[in-house]
């Protein structure tokens, strides 16, 4: 690979991180917004309606598509890397909110204590369990995909893609529905409820992100000319 492919792959890699990261700290801090989407009609699931969600769900899928595609492209090790940088960057703009929201507002500020902590007051367990079935769903997913790609010799792109992202986002829905359980902030009579639509939702929306996969990896595979099962290594 010459200097300059190498200097495109590593920006590739920053702004695919960069969107990673983006992702999931958005994800943070709008997930106390619920909405109701009935694709299939209005039916419940353990007594809650199917497909009623936060919108803190909404951008969380591209950060596995984000993954996998540099697990396929980069390799394991800068895959666990982006997700390491995205548990640093969603505990510091926790803190960071944590602190606006302890400096008191001024008579004449557009927005008010009150107004400001009914949209951003976060509760601690809630943004713990968030973040504990993020680090077990993305690592499981990471790990998982370097299994089948190993398996497959580096064929077969959506049975590591789906495979992974099934396994890690029941992970990654029992293990943040479990933790609000088990600290009282979701009675426990939602729990499978609420697991099944979620999980439900997340694997419908891994389907639709694998043709994605495909034309990504594609356009990667062909501008940097790889071989199936081959990755670019990072020198910086």
């Amino acid at each position: 690979m010459t200097v300059k492919d190498s200097r495109l792959a590593y920006k590739i890699y920053l702004y695919l991180g960069a969107l990673f990261i983006t992702s999931l700290v958005v994800s943070n801090l709008i997930f106390q917004k619920f909405f109701y989407w009935n694709p299939f009609g209005d039916f419940t699931i353990f007594g809650v309606s199917l497909f009623e969600i936060s919108v803190g769900i909404l951008p969380y899928p591209i950060t596995f598509l984000i993954t996998d595609l540099i697990s396929e492209i980069y390799g394991r090790k800068k895959a666990n890397q982006i997700v390491t940088a995205g548990i640093f960057a969603s505990l510091f703009s926790m803190a960071i909110i944590l602190v606006a929201e302890v400096a008191p507002a001024i008579p004449s500020s557009p927005v008010d204590d009150s107004t400001f902590s009914s949209v951003f007051a976060l509760s601690p367990v809630a943004v713990l369990a968030s973040m504990i079935a993020y680090l077990f769903a993305q690592y499981i997913d990471i790990a998982i995909y370097h299994f089948w790609k190993k398996l497959t010799k580096g064929k077969y792109l959506w049975v590591r893609n789906n495979f992974s992202t099934f396994l890690s986002q029941f992970v990654d829905t029992c293990t943040v529905v479990g933790l609000l359980c088990v600290f009282g902030v979701l009675p426990w009579d939602l729990f499978f409820g609420l697991v099944v639509s979620g999980f439900i939702f997340k694997i419908f929306i891994a389907f639709l992100d694998t043709p994605f996969l495909y034309l990504l990896v594609y356009i990667m595979r062909k501008r940097f000319k790889l071989d199936v099962g081959e990755e670019i290594t990072l020198e910086v």
